[in-house]
């Protein structure tokens, strides 16, 4: 299940990058990196609803940010190359912006605002 749905997308998120016919896709999978950055806390029989409103804003977001991040980026994304330079120009990600949480790559932004959740803690929740 998708934790941001089109229309959190287009109306709340106020997000336009993504085509129609690539949204719902893109936000699934953008749910998965959320459960993967969590820990899978989320998951479960409540999912978001057992999170309090500040907590499933935050998802929501940043569930948003990263099917954004994942549409611009996609074909990077899954390239095995960790680096590329051909006749003196290289390309390599901005570490600045880029983080790796985990298996997944995502912006500042969105581990940000997952940071605000708790539920990034590596430490044993009780």
């Amino acid at each position: 299940m998708a934790y941001a749905d089109r229309t959190y997308y287009k109306n709340i998120f106020k997000g336009s990058i993504i085509p129609d016919d690539q949204l719902d896709q893109l936000l699934s999978a953008s749910s998965d990196d959320v459960d993967s950055m969590t820990f899978n806390r989320i998951g479960g029989d409540s999912g978001l609803l057992s999170l309090t409103p500040f907590q499933q804003e935050k998802v929501k977001r940043a569930a948003c940010i990263q099917a954004d991040f994942r549409h611009d980026y996609a074909d990077l994304l899954s390239n095995p190359l960790s680096s590329y330079g051909i006749n003196g120009v290289n390309m390599q990600w901005d570490k600045s912006v880029l983080v790796q949480q985990g298996n997944v790559f995502t912006t500042n932004a969105a581990l940000s605002l997952l940071r605000q959740t708790g539920l990034t803690y590596r430490g044993v929740m009780l």
